[in-house]
């Protein structure tokens, strides 16, 4: 019986991440410190959590362009400025 719940929770977490992946998932939350009503830090948080597949659909491909995540553009990046 254990390993049949095992088998069932593990396929329905497999399936459900992914989807996830798949559709794409949004997780917006703001934290806030205040001590005597005067807001001392704030923290916005926005997280998007897909596959890259997804997010390139959706237009946010940034990395593709960003050096640091693509090591021929980091020299290619490198020698425009050497050059500069």
């Amino acid at each position: 019986m254990t390993d049949e719940l095992a088998t069932r929770s593990g396929g329905s977490l497999a399936d459900m991440l992914e989807r996830v992946l798949d559709k794409g998932i949004v997780i917006v939350g703001d934290i806030s410190v205040s001590v005597v009503d005067v807001e001392l830090l704030t923290l916005r948080v926005r997280l998007f959590v897909a596959s890259a597949q997804t997010a390139q659909e959706m237009g946010m491909d940034w990395w593709t362009n960003d050096p640091f995540f693509s090591p021929g553009r980091r020299q290619l990046a490198a020698d425009d400025s050497a050059g500069h």
